[in-house]
């Protein structure tokens, strides 16, 4: 008859989740990442465990607003990789952000995840929005600032 402690193992069924908005107008798009892959994973949570999905929903709006520290504006390069010969292509931060905002910050998120089948389903809560509007109204989301 030990008294020792056991040690806590969340499952689906025990865990709450709830829903954020990042407004990533004018922030730090490393730390707005970092902060949205936390929330994703449920790191902020005490009842955070690695092998269960005990994160919440993510939604970033204003992505075309997000800023990048020194250089980065002309010098980030994004690759991608077709697997064919001669089928590298390069995209500049500058041009991505104009093209396609929303990727930019999904690229830094889901970069920040553990691979495998656990990341992939954390992966499908983040929702990226170039505008201020959003369609995830009745999710009620509490504002976060970062």
């Amino acid at each position: 008859m030990s008294t020792a402690q056991k040690t806590y193992m969340a499952n689906d069924a025990s865990v709450e989740r709830k829903c954020y908005i990042i407004d990533a107008t004018d922030k730090v798009l490393g730390r707005l990442a970092a902060k949205a892959a936390t929330i994703l994973r449920g790191k902020h949570k005490p009842t955070f465990t690695p092998h269960v999905d005990t994160g919440d929903m993510v939604i970033v709006i204003n992505a075309e607003k997000v800023k990048v520290t020194g250089a980065k504006f002309t010098d980030k390069e994004y690759q991608r990789f077709s697997g064919y010969p001669s089928g590298q292509k390069t995209i500049k931060f500058k041009d991505l952000q104009a093209k396609a905002p929303e990727k930019i910050i999904e690229l830094a998120v889901n970069r920040m995840i553990p691979s495998g089948p656990l990341g992939n389903k954390v992966r499908t809560k983040l929702k990226v929005y170039a505008g201020a509007e959003h369609p995830h109204v009745a999710q009620q989301p509490i504002a976060l600032e970062i």
